[in-house]
């Protein structure tokens, strides 16, 4: 069950969800109908497409090598040019409970300038803390500008029929757990790579 306006700001006010910014703003969260709206942060990953030729997670150790990260200060926009992806992240760090998970989704009003904000990493488990990372692509033909602060999506919760034996901030794995910048693809750290390499 998706939780309700109500359902989201008893949980924030008893805990359960915990939201914080990255830079200790005390921002009122805004609570729509069935979501919190979260909002974008200052920094930002641009894949150097000049320096590499494919993406291939077989024979990298590390996407972090041909990524660039950008601070953005002050009121400056960073501009998203048409059909380019930049990784991005939320100002908010997110706390789940054992027994609710979230999935990220965009706003209306920038879907309708062509702004995605994930290409299908949406889903948030139980027991993930960290920001957001938000896979950015600009789909219109025209460059579009972004400004930090500025509401970029939303969350809705799911509860679900019981808590995870195993959550996120429990697993072996936890490839983006406590994430505070936006975070590149850790596949290759995935079983099926790991036998290959």
């Amino acid at each position: 069950m998706i939780l309700s306006d109500h359902d989201i700001r008893a949980k924030l006010a008893d805990g359960a969800i915990k939201i914080s910014y990255e830079r200790g703003e005390n921002f009122e969260p805004y609570v729509g109908p069935a979501s919190l709206d979260i909002r974008l942060g200052r920094f930002f990953k641009f894949y150097k497409h000049a320096n590499t030729a494919v993406l291939d997670p077989m024979k990298m150790d590390s996407f972090q090598k041909i990524t660039e990260l950008i601070e953005v200060k002050g009121n400056d926009p960073i501009i998203i040019q048409p059909q380019e992806f930049v990784l991005g992240v939320t100002m908010e760090t997110l706390k789940l409970p054992d027994d609710l998970v979230a999935r990220c989704e965009g706003r209306s009003s920038l879907g309708r300038i062509g702004l995605i904000i994930h290409s299908t990493a949406g889903f948030i488990d139980p027991g993930f803390e960290g920001t957001i990372t938000l896979e950015i692509t600009n789909i219109n033909r025209m460059p579009l500008a972004l400004y930090p602060g500025m509401r970029i999506g939303q969350l809705a919760f799911e509860s679900m029929t019981s808590p995870a034996d195993i959550p996120y901030d429990k697993k072996a794995c936890s490839k983006y757990h406590k994430q505070k910048l936006p975070e590149e693809s850790r596949i290759m750290q995935d079983v099926e790579f790991q036998i290959n390499h």
